[in-house]
């Protein structure tokens, strides 16, 4: 038996123009961190964001998307997020495994590869002021933008509930 496919950035838009979402999509050269993604900020206004795949010790699995600059405290965060225990990152195994990206393209939109519901999305407070988040579209050679409130109608349409909550410093 062959794994399926996880879902690419042509699967993330027809999910999307299916439920009615609008997003637009900006191509640029592929990008690994906050840093060399700054440049690409002047053209896209909105929340841009930073993503970290942790896990606990029972191997519950949780993608914390907040704004790019935005601190997290990992010693402190599991807390906050109702984990068993502090937590640690996530291997890029299970990143491809459950969300179907490799490092340097985590995405909330990741949600739409995690079928057997193996990870808790959090949505920062913070990030989810913004009118416009912008995501990586499955790979980390663009950058989508989608309004927040859609962000959340996205993700319960994959089957999430995603917690929005306070996570930053």
């Amino acid at each position: 038996m062959t794994e399926a496919q996880p879902k690419n950035r042509d699967d993330l838009f027809a999910f999307l123009d299916g439920l009615g979402i609008t997003h637009s999509t900006q191509d640029h050269v592929p990008v690994f961190t906050v840093a060399e993604s700054v440049s690409l900020r002047d053209a896209m206004p909105g929340g841009h964001t930073k993503n970290l795949f942790v896990k606990d010790k029972k191997d519950q699995f949780y993608l914390l998307t907040v704004e790019e600059h935005a601190v997290v405290d990992l010693k402190t965060v599991h807390t906050l997020i109702g984990a068993a225990s502090k937590v640690s990152f996530g291997k890029p195994e299970k990143l491809m495994e459950y969300l179907g990206v490799v490092p340097g393209a985590v995405t909330a939109f990741g949600a739409i590869n995690d079928t057997g519901n193996n990870v808790t999305f959090v949505l920062d407070a913070d990030l989810m002021k913004d009118e416009i988040i912008n995501c990586h579209p499955l790979s980390n050679d663009a950058t989508t933008s989608i309004a927040s409130a859609d962000l959340i109608r996205f993700m319960e349409a994959t089957g999430h509930k995603p917690l929005v909550l306070k996570v930053t410093a």
